[in-house]
C-alpha cells in the first residue's frame, strides 16, 4: 500500500483548525511537529516557531476525490484566516519496524564488550554479548556516553583480576536501560543494585536483564542516592559505583550524597557529561573527597573516573 503524504506548515493558532481538517480524510490521524527550545542542558525544552501539520492519504480509487475534498475544505477554512498552499509526497508503504532492524548493527566496546541487538547471533564470539532490545524506549548503547562508560568499566573489571578482588558489588544509579548493570555482572561482578527515579526505567531493566538471562544478582528498585542510604536497598555503598546521567544532575547527587556510595579505595565512574562540564563535575567530587582516577571522550561527550 502506498500513501500521499499532505503538510502544511501554519503557526500555532491555525494548527488545530488544520488538523481537524486533516482528520476528515486521515482516518490514521493526524502528526504535527514543532521546533523546540532549550534553555539549559537540563531544559526539557519548550516549542517553539510554526508547526507542521502531517497526514497519509491512502493511495486508491478515491484518492483523487479524497484530495480534492480536502483542498476544498481547506479553501473554506482559508475565507476566515489565510492558509498556505498544502505539500503532497508519495510514500511507500514498508514494514518500519524489520527495515530499521536493518540499520542496527553489533557496537564493539573496549577490548571484550560487545553490544548485540537481542534478534541476531553474535559476529565476535570471543566476545561478552550484551543483548539490548532497541525498540524500548531507553538506553540502547548507541550514544557515546554509554559507551565510553562501559569502557571505563572494563578497565575497573580488568585491573580488579589482576588484584583478584572477586567478591565485587556494583551501584548503578539512574540504571535506564539497565545496561551499565547487566554489563557489570557479566564482567565479573557477583551482584549489581540498580536504582532509577522512573519506575519505566525499572521495568525496561528488567526486561533487558531477562533477555540476558541474568536473574537475582541484579536488584532493581525505584530511588536514587537517597533511598539508597538510608538503607531501602540491599546494601549502602559499593567497590565500584556508576552513574550515566547529566552533569547538572551528578553535582546535585554529590550534594545528596553520590560520593559515600563509594567504599573506601572505590571508584566511581560518571557519564552524560558534555566536555565543557567536566571540570565542574570533577570539583563537585573532589569536594567530597574523590580524586581524579580517568577520563574518556568521544566528540563532545565525556566520562569521569573518581577514586575514594
Amino acid at each position: 500500500m502506498n500513501w500521499l503524504e499532505v503538510s502544511l506548515t501554519v503557526n500555532g493558532e491555525l494548527a488545530e483548525s488544520v488538523a481537524d481538517v486533516f482528520a476528515r480524510f486521515a482516518p490514521n490521524g493526524v502528526m504535527t511537529e514543532q521546533g523546540v527550545k532549550f534553555l539549559d542542558d537540563e531544559d526539557e525544552g519548550t516549542a517553539t516557531g510554526p508547526i507542521t501539520v502531517r497526514a497519509y492519504l491512502e493511495v486508491n480509487d478515491q484518492l483523487e476525490e479524497t484530495r480534492q475534498k480536502l483542498e476544498e475544505s481547506l479553501f473554506y477554512l482559508g475565507m476566515i484566516t489565510p492558509v498556505p498552499t498544502p505539500t503532497y509526497k508519495q510514500i511507500a508503504d514498508q514494514n518500519w519496524m524489520e527495515a530499521w532492524k536493518q540499520h542496527y548493527k553489533p557496537i564493539l566496546i573496549g577490548q571484550r564488550l560487545l553490544i548485540l541487538p537481542a534478534w541476531l547471533e553474535s559476529p565476535e564470539p570471543k566476545r561478552i554479548p550484551i543483548k539490548i532490545d532497541p525498540g524500548m524506549a531507553f538506553g540502547t548503547g548507541t550514544h557515546p556516553t554509554t559507551q565510553l562508560c562501559l569502557e571505563l568499566m572494563e578497565v575497573h573489571f580488568d585491573q580488579s583480576q589482576i588484584q583478584n578482588r572477586k567478591s565485587e558489588i556494583v551501584i548503578d544509579v539512574g540504571c535506564g536501560s539497565g545496561i551499565l548493570s547487566i554489563a557489570a555482572l557479566k564482567l565479573g561482578a557477583i551482584k549489581v543494585l540498580g536504582v532509577d527515579i522512573d519506575i519505566e526505567s525499572v521495568k525496561n531493566s528488567r526486561e533487558n536483564a531477562d533477555i540476558n538471562r541474568v536473574g537475582e544478582e541484579l536488584i532493581l528498585g525505584q530511588g536514587s542516592v537517597t533511598e539508597v542510604l538510608s538503607g531501602s536497598f540491599q546494601f549502602k555503598s559499593a567497590p565500584l559505583v556508576v552513574a550515566n546521567i547529566l552533569g547538572p544532575i551528578l553535582i546535585r547527587l554529590f550534594d545528596a550524597g553520590l560520593a559515600d556510595l563509594v567504599e573506601p579505595d572505590g571508584e566511581i565512574i560518571l557519564g552524560g557529561i558534555l566536555d565543557h562540564q567536566a571540570e565542574s563535575v570533577i570539583a563537585a567530587g573532589q569536594a567530597k573527597g574523590l580524586k581524579r582516577n580517568g577520563q574518556r571522550q568521544i566528540a563532545d561527550w565525556v566520562a569521569i573516573s573518581l577514586k575514594k
